[in-house]
């Protein structure tokens, strides 16, 4: 079975509050929800002491999201 490569969203390319919306089904992820309402986060991926990436998955339409680009704003 092949593994599925989550959707890849580059968060210094985000203007605003980061705020992004699914690539698939254009809900909106918003970094303030804390319900999990909208979407759940899977994995941190934490490298040296830094924050990497965040997996997500997008509860409307189930597909995977990966957030990039912390390192960019520390």
């Amino acid at each position: 079975m092949q593994k599925i490569k989550p959707y890849v969203i580059d968060l210094t390319k985000v203007e605003g509050r980061g705020n992004v919306k699914c690539p698939k089904c254009g809900m909106e992820i918003s970094p303030d929800d804390t319900s999990e309402d909208a979407y759940r986060i899977l994995e941190p991926v934490v490298e040296e002491d830094r924050l990497e990436r965040i997996v997500l998955q997008c509860n409307k339409c189930g597909s995977k999201i990966s957030l990039v680009g912390f390192n960019a704003m520390s």
